[in-house]
């Protein structure tokens, strides 16, 4: 009897979920656009552009809000004028709260290349992934020629304009001038 029971609620089932679907007449999709989107090939032309141009580009001339322009360019000729010019940081003298973040931005981006001391033993120059970084002692740098590299970087150092902002480079600037010293 029990089986009968059992037969009878699985065929119940199986006759209710199957009664809710029909193929002439879909269900009503609740904001359809998600299920199916206009898609938009990266680079491709479509109606939504002027012209049907491939893309707007911004007016010549602008630069991205909160940009702050460097006025040397990304050239040789410009880390030697830099550092001909003496730049020095805008921010004067970091105060002790200001050194203590300088320290920890370099310990963050600069550390694992030039090591804590600023001797050119990172970790990845003990592991030797990376050979002839230089150590602060043996180069003529000064604040300007650090902030110029850290904007565009030089050799295998990349830059990091895009992870530090113009004042937090002035401060790792002052931080590498500091531990220059007390090399």
């Amino acid at each position: 009897m029990k089986s009968i029971y059992k037969i009878t609620l699985l065929v119940g089932i199986t006759i209710l979920v199957s009664s809710c679907k029909n193929d002439s007449k879909p269900n009503y999709q609740y904001m359809p656009n998600m299920y199916e989107p206009v898609s938009y090939g990266t680079y491709s032309q479509a109606d939504v552009f002027k012209g049907g141009k491939e893309g707007q580009l911004p007016v010549e001339g602008t630069i991205n809000r909160g940009f702050e322009v460097y006025e040397y360019p990304n050239t040789p000729e410009a880390l030697i004028a830099v550092k001909a010019a003496n730049l020095k940081s805008p921010l004067g003298v970091l105060s002790e709260k200001d050194i203590e973040k300088a320290k920890g931005l370099f310990e963050i981006y600069c550390a694992i290349c030039h090591g804590n001391a600023g001797d050119g033993q990172g970790n990845l120059v003990k592991q030797g992934k990376f050979l002839g970084v230089p150590n602060y002692k043996d180069r003529e740098i000064n604040e300007g020629s650090i902030f110029h590299v850290e904007t565009y970087g030089l050799n295998n150092m990349g830059s990091h304009a895009n992870q530090l902002s113009k004042k937090e480079r002035w401060m790792v600037a002052s931080y590498v001038m500091d531990l220059k010293s007390k090399l």
